[in-house]
């Protein structure tokens, strides 16, 4: 067992349905999860990190160009001890919340929950592997001004997430959210249920799944746990790549 690997049995989910439209033409046939960082798929960064720190339980959330996202796993995983791929039929009309749905019946026990287009090392797993216990736990970093295109967080002075969205005060902001979420104890149960209530309203097929996260916040369910001077980077502009590339190309 190396030092970033886990003893406890954790899964892990990652939502990778959209096409990513920022990014055309590259993902004009390709989707964002497949992009190459350093010569290897975003994807495979993802999967690497979580079997370097023992988690093997990984399902996936595929939509646009599902096949592809399948030859990936059949090519660099030929033998998945328990990696899954589940298909979301909505990923053109819905947001990620819809593919949480999907998902939910894997969140029965412990889980980590990343957005498909971020990538990420193992040391920063471990770290919020290892944070202090809480039913959710956001994975948050820091940094001297935000844009308009980070999730920005507001924490209370224990480190606990008041609130999470797009449109934060700048008066209020403490932090920005990875795309790494962790659910523990009565966590995953929580979640589940909170998404499946919100999509019995129709408008929320077009809402993320922090918008749940913002709202179980207000009931103290949210811890936050810094990964600051770990390496992550998320790809959302063709300009990212090249940025995630450099972080990453030493290995």
């Amino acid at each position: 067992m190396t030092n970033n690997q886990i003893e406890r049995s954790v899964k892990a989910i990652i939502l990778s349905a959209g096409q990513g439209r920022r990014l055309l033409p590259l993902t004009e046939s390709t989707p964002k999860c497949l992009l190459p960082v350093s010569n290897k798929p975003v994807l495979a960064w993802q999967i690497d990190a979580l079997l370097a720190v023992g988690i093997n339980e990984i399902t996936i959330i595929a939509g646009f160009q599902v096949g592809l996202i399948e030859a990936l796993l059949q090519q660099r995983y030929a033998n998945p001890p328990k990696i899954k791929i589940l298909f979301n039929p909505f990923f053109e009309v819905a947001d990620n919340l819809a593919s949480c749905w999907i998902a939910r019946a894997a969140m029965t026990s412990d889980f980590l929950l990343l957005n498909g287009d971020t990538v990420i090392e193992p040391a920063l797993l471990a770290q919020v592997l290892n944070s202090g216990s809480a039913p959710i736990t956001l994975s948050v970093d820091y940094k001297s001004a935000y844009d308009a295109d980070d999730m920005k967080v507001q924490l209370d002075t224990n480190g606990w997430v008041k609130q999470v969205s797009k449109i934060i005060p700048p008066h209020q902001i403490d932090a920005e959210s990875i795309g790494l979420l962790y659910f523990r104890e009565q966590g995953p149960q929580i979640f589940s249920q909170a998404v499946e209530s919100a999509l019995r309203h129709p408008a929320e097929l077009k809402s993320w799944y922090l918008s749940i996260i913002d709202s179980l916040a207000k009931q103290r369910l949210v811890n936050s746990c810094s990964v600051k001077g770990y390496r992550w980077c998320e790809i959302d502009f063709i300009e990212d790549l090249a940025k995630a590339g450099m972080i990453f190309s030493d290995h």
